[in-house]
């Protein structure tokens, strides 16, 4: 029998099971809120579509043949596994548990989230962590992803998102450096500096800057090009250049090996904005999921600033 002849009939089978355990057509249609002739026609669909008679019925009594006792049986495990589903569901909507596979730009995975997963792990400990860096966003849709971390204006109109923190990009470079080469005091400046950029596209070593109403644009030229931030970092930290960096590596700004470039100029460039965790739209999103999402949000709020938001955009 296939699937699509087998569907209509798994209601009967319910039936029949109802029938057996009350003992007659009457009472299992009180306990299903049903008629009896209701009952008795689902009854009689069933025999049908399966060939066999099941039930033996007299004015007194009503009992199983022998293949309607095997009927039965095989109806009451079908029935028990569908109550072992809903026993599922109530337990997986009701308590954070399961992995949840999380997928995160290298930089900011290490130094921003990577760090908050452990206090989450001891917080949750019905809850998995599967963390994946790359700096190539995947396709949530296609994947077997739960959720992704990007940085843009809003999410894709097909996802769902909460806003996490605000990521800024920062020209920065060593004292002995600036020493050696001069401090730039104006945009235009660069272009006379040892500059260290991404280079994962033509545009990146064309660096742009705000201030107030002003926008420039400079084409840098150096000796190094690397998109991870710790390799650019390092090579800065050896006196070698101006490089750019997302704030939350630049903790040698903090410690003074490392001081900014330019800071009265806002650089305009890309790789900075708004960090989304993004997901797939779901009004019954799993525990395992909104407590993660909740948790990040949290611990990341006082670094979104006027740009954050604690509701969802979907």
């Amino acid at each position: 029998m296939r699937t699509n002849q087998l569907l209509p009939l798994l209601p009967n089978m319910v039936i029949l099971v109802k029938v057996v355990e009350k003992g007659g057509f009457s009472a299992a249609a009180r306990e299903l809120g049903t008629t009896t002739s209701a009952v008795s026609r689902q009854i009689a669909r069933l025999e049908q579509a399966l060939g066999l008679r099941l039930l033996e019925r007299s004015t007194r009594r009503l009992r199983l043949n022998e293949a309607g006792h095997e009927v039965y049986l095989c109806c009451q495990r079908i029935l028990t596994s569908a109550s072992d589903v809903l026993v599922i569901s109530d337990r997986v909507m009701s308590t954070p548990q399961g992995q949840v596979r999380l997928s995160v730009p290298k930089a900011l995975g290490k130094f921003v989230i990577g760090p908050l997963i452990g206090p989450f792990l001891q917080r949750y400990p019905q809850v998995d962590v599967a963390l994946q860096l790359t700096d190539t966003l995947p396709d949530l849709l296609a994947s077997d992803l739960d959720m992704l971390i990007a940085i843009g204006d809003r999410p894709p109109e097909n996802l769902a998102g909460r806003r996490l923190t605000f990521v800024r990009q920062l020209l920065c470079a060593t004292p002995l450096y600036l020493n050696r080469r001069g401090t730039p005091q104006q945009p235009e400046d660069l272009a006379q500096h040892d500059c260290i950029w991404l280079g994962e596209t033509p545009e990146d070593n064309r660096w742009r800057f705000r201030q107030g109403e002003q926008r420039r644009q400079v084409e840098v030229h150096g000796r190094f090009v690397s998109n991870h931030s710790e390799a650019r970092m390092a090579v800065v930290l050896e006196h070698l250049g101006i490089t750019c960096l997302p704030h939350f590596t630049a903790t040698a700004l903090a410690e003074g090996t490392l001081v900014p470039v330019l800071p009265q100029w806002r650089y305009d460039g890309p790789y900075q904005g708004m960090a989304w965790v993004l997901y797939r739209p779901n009004p019954q999103l799993p525990p395992k999921m909104r407590v993660l999402i909740d948790y990040l949000a949290a611990a990341l709020a006082d670094n979104a600033g006027d740009r954050s938001s604690s509701s969802p955009v979907q």
